[in-house]
């Protein structure tokens, strides 16, 4: 796939580089005894998250949620805020025969990253990444038509966009939706999650602007503990989510 490609280690494959300043890190640290299901469910995660956004709705944001867990965050955050939503997506890039170990990742507008370590040490070859990030760039383009249907893409460039998901683990697809937005010219770049692994907050912090996370645990264990209620997100809620947004802006 001809696509833009970084290391996941931040030391960029394409010809330019990009420079992000991070502004500001907020990370609100918590005793590592602090019980489990800290959240209701997504919509209240994403309830507490725009509380610690609020300084930002003059900015006249946009809330980007990574489809399907983060459309709920990013509604409340959305709403709250009086900012537009829509989707950004990004697709895991699976090791063979593991589809719980991510390699990488890709981005819509053809953006990819890598993690070289693993994939030197499983000795992937080229052609089966090539492979599998061709199918995932096809499934971003048909769940991009599923979700926002004839929409463009929102304008981007000079804005303050803020990227949200239900919870970060290794990252890698925060960090392909990154790269992508980043060539999008943003303003400023917000990642907002309700909880993120801490070794991934500390190494993600410098790609953005700022990173706003209520929860940053040494033992994440599964993002799922996190929440009371964390059942899947239908393709059908997030599109009602969006359309429900879409309204709520134009009046």
């Amino acid at each position: 796939m001809a696509g833009k490609e970084s290391d996941l280690r931040g030391r960029w494959v394409r010809g330019a580089t990009w420079q992000v300043s991070r502004l500001a890190v907020e990370v609100l640290e918590r005793p590592l005894a602090v019980k489990r299901k800290r959240f209701r469910d997504r919509e209240d995660a994403g309830r507490q998250l725009a509380e610690r956004l609020a300084w930002y709705r003059d900015e006249n944001p946009i809330v980007l949620a990574l489809p399907r867990g983060g459309v709920p965050v990013g509604y409340e955050i959305s709403r709250l805020l009086e900012a537009p939503l829509d989707v950004f997506i990004a697709r895991k890039l699976c090791a063979p025969g593991r589809p719980e170990l991510g390699i990488g990742a890709v981005a819509q507008g053809g953006v990819r990253v890598l993690s070289a370590r693993t994939v030197k040490a499983l000795d992937i070859p080229k052609e089966y990444i090539e492979r599998v990030a061709e199918r995932e760039t096809a499934e971003i383009k048909r769940r991009l038509r599923l979700l926002r249907g004839d929409r463009p893409e929102p304008e981007v460039q000079g804005r303050t966009a803020i990227l949200v998901d239900d919870g970060l683990a290794t990252g890698v697809t925060a960090w392909a939706a990154i790269r992508a937005l980043i060539e999008r010219d943003p303003r400023r770049l917000v990642l907002a999650v309700p909880v993120c692994a801490a070794q991934t907050t500390e190494a993600i912090s410098s790609e953005v602007d700022d990173l706003v996370c209520i929860e940053t645990p040494f033992d994440l264990m599964a993002i799922s503990i996190w929440y009371r209620n964390f059942q899947q997100v239908p393709d059908e809620e997030v599109i009602k989510l969006l359309k429900n947004a879409q309204r709520s802006t134009a009046e």
